[in-house]
């Protein structure tokens, strides 16, 4: 029986839809976990450091491909763990820049994938934030220093206020105290307005930051849908 090593840096409970779709996928390909598949799973749960021991044990399993998903950390941590097991990716950045293949139309090597070049929409979340708060003259923008996409996610977002003026305030979160550390500085920075970084970890502690915003009343955009939805549990 083939087995699946399912890699992600977030937690199950963020992903439980995209586990399903992924299920769903496997499904039209006649392929049923517990059947004629198996699936491993690894969660890191927004904490990255722990993703290359997670890849190391699927690799040794050993797995026959693994799935990397939940940031580019997840798919280089398996690039790290092996060269011969084949790794599928998904990625929100350009996956040459972020180093998982080296180039797009012949990756090479042993791993390939999707990208969604979200990173590219931060400028887009800066259009929608300010036409929703159109008074705010500083914006925070929150992004977690150990998710190897934020300094991609910096260059868009902050080449987007340079061309309007915006003011900008950049703030790092990586656990979830230092979470609960930036909102309650925002106030010291006289924030009108947040924009959180798209980022497992702050998928996984989506309910904190929805409990906070609301808690600071501050207007918040987030860079995926299961995060407002936190609101509606």
């Amino acid at each position: 029986m083939p087995v699946i090593g399912y890699l992600s840096g977030a937690s199950p409970g963020a992903f439980t839809p995209l586990v399903a779709a992924f299920h769903r996928g496997l499904l039209e390909l006649g392929f049923i976990d517990g059947q004629n598949v198996a699936i491993e799973y690894r969660w890191a749960k927004g904490e990255y450091n722990r993703l290359p021991e997670l890849a190391t044990e699927l690799a040794a399993h050993p797995v026959t491909v693994i799935v990397a998903t939940g940031g580019p950390a997840s798919g280089l941590a398996a690039k790290a763990a092996t060269s011969s097991i084949p790794i599928v990716f998904i990625s929100g950045s350009d996956p040459v820049d972020a180093g998982l293949v080296s180039s797009l139309g012949r990756p090479e090597g042993n791993a390939t994938g999707v990208t969604f070049f979200s990173d590219t929409l931060m400028a887009k979340r800066l259009e929608l934030l300010r036409e929703l708060v159109p008074n705010a003259s500083t914006i925070a923008v929150l992004v977690n220093p150990t998710n190897a996409d934020t300094p991609s996610q910096l260059r868009e977002v902050q080449a987007a206020a340079r061309e309007t003026a915006q003011q900008l305030i950049v703030l790092n979160a990586s656990t979830p105290s230092e979470i609960e550390a930036v909102f309650a500085a925002l106030v010291t920075w006289s924030a009108d307005a947040l924009m959180i970084a798209g980022d497992p970890f702050f998928v996984t502690h989506r309910e904190l930051l929805v409990s906070l915003a609301a808690r600071y009343a501050m207007p918040t955009i987030y860079s995926s849908r299961e995060t407002p939805l936190a609101m509606l549990s």
